[in-house]
């Protein structure tokens, strides 16, 4: 991955961008896609949205979220302590013991995930958030309320890492990873000649209700949409391949199978994928994906929809893990596939 490529994700990945709260991480994304975007469009969601060929009849959506989980500050004792419950899907163990930054109305600070020590019996038994607690240092409830207020939000004190050159690992890769592809994509596209309208979103809120999706399908109406998302590698010790798939890093994109997906834009990425000689992995989900494609689709007549996914180890974890080698690889398929479309492709199933 060239550099100044390498140097945006981690730019996004060390922004905080809890869902709710996108605003600085999409600020940052318009500006690296403004110099090769026709025009780059926002929405009352928080939507930012890059536009090559704007005048094209057929138009294609490719989503991938900019929020991240997140704390959201529930009570402030009166010793000073905050008390949090989950934006998004926090997992409490993972909690344990973690550095915090607190994104206070008046500042920004620091605070520790406290935990009682094993000395004095740590923590047994199945527990919540709602037994954990943030010490930011503050000796009352006063002091720590010129800082902080109900309704503020926190994060991980994490900093993204490069693993031997091969992986990234750090928090919120699920799905800044996503956000940073649809750009990468939209930037590889602006240097062809594309038949369609490529509309590329980092949306917002995918983490808590999907909304910034549903804003971004209904406002565009496009002919068919792709959301870009993090799916669960199984690579590791310790999962049950049986049940929950082969999924590996390295192994190349995850495309979804089942109801929600259209099965004439899989055979567009798989075309794309052969001419590429290039591996793709599968992952079922029968009944909804679980990600953006779920909302997009379901805006105005109905939208034909795809997923491609990025294999992601540890997910929901403060050292979530991809591969570079993955990202590259799903980059260029989405590119493939567009590049080569002609805008009179029928995604109707019963047609040949």
């Amino acid at each position: 991955m060239e550099q100044n490529r390498q140097q945006f994700l981690m730019e996004l990945l060390r922004t905080p961008s809890p869902s709710s709260m996108e605003m600085n991480i999409q600020k940052k994304w318009i500006d690296y896609v403004k110099p090769f975007a026709d025009k780059v469009i926002t929405d009352n969601a928080g939507n930012a949205i890059g536009v090559l060929n704007p005048d094209a009849e057929f138009k294609i959506l490719l989503a991938g979220h900019c929020d991240e989980i997140a704390l959201v500050i529930n009570r402030i004792d009166e010793q000073g302590y905050l008390h949090f419950d989950k934006m998004g899907g926090i997992n409490p163990k993972a909690a344990i013991g973690m550095k915090v930054t607190v994104l206070g109305y008046a500042q920004e600070i620091t605070g520790v995930i406290g935990v009682n020590a094993q000395h004095h019996g740590g923590i047994k038994g199945d527990f919540d958030l709602e037994d954990l607690f943030i010490d930011c240092g503050a000796r009352s409830k006063e002091e720590m309320e010129k800082y902080v207020q109900i309704g503020d939000l926190a994060v991980y004190k994490r900093e993204p890492e490069v693993l031997l050159d091969r992986y990234v690992s750090g928090r919120g890769l699920d799905n800044r990873t996503g956000a940073f592809m649809v750009a990468e994509v939209l930037r590889r596209l602006a240097e062809q000649q594309v038949k369609v309208g490529v509309y590329a979103a980092s949306t917002v809120n995918e983490e808590t209700n999907m909304g910034g999706a549903y804003f971004a399908a209904a406002g565009i109406e496009p002919d068919m949409a792709i959301a870009c998302d993090v799916t669960f590698a199984t690579d590791y010790p310790g999962v049950n391949k049986n049940k929950y798939g082969d999924v590996q890093l390295e192994k190349g994109p995850v495309l979804a199978k089942g109801a929600p997906i259209n099965i004439k834009i899989n055979q567009l990425l798989e075309r794309a994928a052969r001419s590429l000689n290039m591996r793709v992995q599968y992952e079922l989900t029968q009944r909804a994906t679980g990600t953006d494609a779920d909302k997009m689709r379901l805006t105005g007549r109905g939208v034909p929809v795809g997923l491609v996914s990025l294999p992601l180890r540890y997910m929901h974890s403060p050292v979530e893990t991809v591969s570079i080698k993955d990202m590259d690889e799903e980059i260029d398929l989405l590119v493939k596939m567009i590049a080569e479309m002609t805008g009179n492709e029928s995604l109707n199933p019963l047609e040949d």
